[in-house]
C-alpha cells in the first residue's frame, strides 16, 4: 500500500543510510584528500605552464576534483558515476543553478552597492587594463571552472560520505572550516577574511544539504566570484582584471576588507546572514542522492523525483 505523498516525502527526508565503519570512512576521506592534493599539484603545474597562473589554479581545482571523485566512485561504490555526486542535469538542476546564481550575485551586490551609494567607495578606470569581450568571457569561464572545481571537491564524495554517516552538523561545519583554512595561503589573507570564508564554506555545505545537488552551491560560488571583479574588487586576495575598472575605498579596512577584498569586510559578515535566510526560504528543488539518501521505492520516485528521473 502506497503512503500519502507527504508521508512518503517525510520518510525519504529523514531516513538514514546504513553507516559505514568509522575506520573505513576515515580511510576513504584521507585517501580522497591525498589523491586530490596530488592531482591538483600535477594539473596545476601543467596548466600554469600552458595558460598562466589563473588557468593553473582554476583548472587544477576542476580537473583535480573530477579525477579524485571519479576514482573514489570507482573504488568505493558499486558503479556510481560523476552524475551521482549531484551533477545530473535536469529541469530541477537548472532551477537550483539559477537560485544559486541569483543568491551569489545578489549577495555581492548587497556588499558593494551601499558603499558606492554612500560614497565610501568609488569605481575608477585603470587605463593600463582594458580587456576586450574575449578576455571577459575567458576569465568568466576560468572562474566558473574554479568555482565548480572547489564545490565538486569540498561537497563531493568525501563530504557526502561524511554527511550520510555522521549527519549535517558534524559534516557541514568542519568541512566549511577546512575550506576556509585552505584559503589562508592566498595573498593578503587576514583572520577576519578567513572567518568570513568559513561562513561561505558552511553556507555552500548547507546549500548542498538543502538541494542534494551541486548546482546550487556552484551557482552561489560562481555568482559571488564573478560579480566582485565586475565591480573591480579583489576576490580572496586575488586581483582579477575583467572590466578595466577598479574599486577604491575611502572607508577603513573593516568595511573594505583591505587587499584581501570584500570577503574580509564586516559588510560580508552581515550579508552572510541574509544569504542564509535566502537559502532557508527559497523554493530549492530537493533532488535524490544515491550517496546520501537511502534506496527509494517506485511510488516515491514517481512523486518526488525530478522530471528527468521519473519513471515513464
Amino acid at each position: 500500500m502506497a503512503l500519502p505523498a507527504r508521508l512518503r516525502y517525510t520518510h525519504w527526508l529523514h531516513a538514514e543510510m546504513p553507516s559505514k565503519r568509522p575506520l573505513r570512512v576515515a580511510g576513504e576521506v584521507a585517501g580522497y584528500a591525498l589523491v586530490y592534493i596530488l592531482c591538483a599539484m600535477l594539473f596545476g603545474r601543467v596548466l600554469a605552464w600552458v595558460g598562466g597562473y589563473l588557468v593553473g589554479i582554476t583548472g587544477a581545482d576542476l580537473f583535480g576534483a573530477l579525477m579524485v571523485n571519479w576514482l573514489a566512485l570507482q573504488t568505493c561504490t558499486d558503479g556510481l558515476g560523476l552524475a551521482d555526486l549531484g551533477l545530473l542535469w535536469n529541469r530541477w538542476s537548472a532551477d537550483n543553478l539559477a537560485f544559486g546564481l541569483f543568491g551569489g550575485m545578489g549577495a555581492a551586490c548587497l556588499v558593494l552597492a551601499p558603499p558606492l551609494l554612500f560614497r565610501a567607495a568609488r569605481i575608477g578606470a585603470t587605463p593600463g587594463d582594458q580587456p576586450g569581450w574575449s578576455a571577459i568571457v575567458a576569465v568568466g569561464l576560468m572562474l566558473a571552472a574554479g568555482s565548480a572545481g572547489e564545490e565538486i571537491c569540498f561537497r563531493g564524495y568525501a563530504f557526502q560520505t561524511l554527511l550520510a554517516n555522521y549527519g549535517a552538523f558534524a559534516t557541514i561545519i568542519p568541512v566549511g572550516v577546512i575550506f576556509a583554512l585552505l584559503h589562508a595561503g592566498n595573498p593578503n589573507a587576514t583572520t577576519f577574511g578567513i572567518v568570513n570564508t568559513a561562513g561561505f564554506g558552511i553556507l555552500f555545505g548547507f546549500a548542498y544539504w538543502r538541494s542534494r545537488d551541486l548546482w546550487l552551491p556552484i551557482g552561489l560560488h560562481f555568482g559571488w566570484n564573478f560579480t566582485l571583479p565586475l565591480f573591480g574588487a579583489n576576490v580572496s586576495g586575488l586581483r582579477i582584471k575583467i572590466t578595466g575598472y577598479e574599486m577604491s575605498w575611502s572607508a577603513g579596512t573593516l568595511w573594505s576588507g583591505g587587499a584581501y577584498g570584500p570577503e574580509a569586510s564586516v559588510l560580508t559578515s552581515a550579508v552572510l546572514l541574509a544569504l542564509l535566510a535566502y537559502l532557508w526560504k527559497a523554493p530549492i528543488r530537493r533532488q535524490l542522492s544515491r550517496i546520501t539518501d537511502p534506496p527509494v521505492e517506485s511510488p516515491l520516485q514517481g512523486s518526488m523525483a525530478p522530471p528527468a528521473q521519473r519513471p515513464a
